[in-house]
């Protein structure tokens, strides 16, 4: 896959700016290849849309939850809300791998309860590839493409176990969904999950007392305050089925990205979740050995969230010194 020959990177930049659905099929497209000349042609791509990363646009969202917790409803409800306040939308939503093809086992959940012909939503399914954490490799750069011509984008993780929190490594917002009385929430208390997100749902509330139940729970066993500090997380109920509680979810999430915004966090934030991305690439390909190498994770972290570079060119530049520097075979 390669851009069209009119579509130069700086062109397609600009066409996926002005948000262009077929400029950002083809660019998400084209991350999705590994071919030598496709990686050139995604760097260069990625180039032009990250000139301006002292000014990043759009909001990143994770959703996160166990599976029959109703994300893709909840997920399919807040677009119809976000539409409604003028917002463009655009979704990644990370399915389960199939174990023959590798490709997205639900790859159409989403796209078939939104509208088709509503240029403003723009939906994209990503089979997980087996990747631990919840999420693609391809989620981060297929997310700055994204960000450059949206204003909310979503991502949807698997939802398959508790090691779903790169979404939070990788997300301005981060919110969990629980499921009323199916005891996941305690569960995940126990594992530590719940310190993750920014927003706690408890979706399907139109169950009544069961939900309720486990509004409770989650609303005494939390403490409120989160991690990242100048932030009080909520507990919400909502219903995606009778529509009930969605308003409230979008507003909550439109407050905490307000918040990043008054604090001029999210410069840095947009940078931590390259370096992230940037060192669990690194891992993979070179081990822990490799990442010693380059100074160890800590010095890494501070040196990649002090660069203002392109995605793939800090990638490239970091295998190049990997592959020039010899190995000590007593590693």
């Amino acid at each position: 896959m390669s851009l069209p020959e009119a579509d130069s990177p700086p062109a397609c930049a600009a066409a996926i700016a002005s948000g262009d659905r077929a400029a950002v099929a083809n660019a998400l497209n084209l991350l999705d290849d590994r071919r030598p000349a496709a990686r050139r042609e995604a760097a260069a791509l990625l180039a032009h849309l990250q000139q301006h990363q002292d000014k990043p646009g759009g909001q990143l969202i994770g959703i996160t939850g166990p599976p029959g917790a109703g994300k893709s409803t909840l997920s399919a409800s807040l677009i119809r809300v976000w539409r409604r306040r003028g917002l463009r939308v655009a979704v990644l939503a990370v399915d389960p791998s199939s174990p023959i093809s590798g490709g997205a086992l639900l790859g159409d959940r989403l796209r078939m309860q939104t509208s088709a012909v509503d240029d403003g939503v723009f939906v994209r399914s990503l089979s997980n590839r087996g990747q631990f954490g919840g999420l693609s490799a391809e989620v981060w750069p297929m997310s700055i493409v994204m960000l450059a011509g949206f204003d909310m984008v979503l991502i949807e993780t698997v939802g398959v176990g508790q090691r779903e929190v790169d979404v939070a490594r990788l997300c301005d917002t981060t919110c969990y969904v629980a499921q009323p009385g199916s005891g996941d929430s305690v569960q995940f208390l126990k594992a530590g999950i719940l310190e993750v997100p920014h927003i706690l749902v408890v979706n399907k509330s139109d169950m009544g007392a069961v939900a309720t139940r486990t509004l409770s729970e989650l609303e005494s066993a939390l403490h409120r305050t989160h991690p990242d500090g100048h932030w009080q997380v909520p507990v919400l109920a909502t219903s995606a089925a009778n529509g009930t509680g969605i308003e409230a979810l979008a507003d909550a999430l439109e407050q905490h990205y307000r918040l990043l915004q008054s604090r001029n966090e999210l410069v840095s934030r947009r940078r931590s979740y390259q370096s992230y991305w940037l060192h669990k690439r690194l891992l993979e390909e070179f081990g822990t050995a490799g990442v010693d190498r380059l100074g160890g994770e800590e010095q890494l972290l501070a040196e990649l969230q002090a660069q203002d570079m392109n995605l793939f060119t800090q990638y490239e530049t970091l295998r190049r010194r990997l592959d020039q520097r010899p190995i000590n075979t007593r590693e």
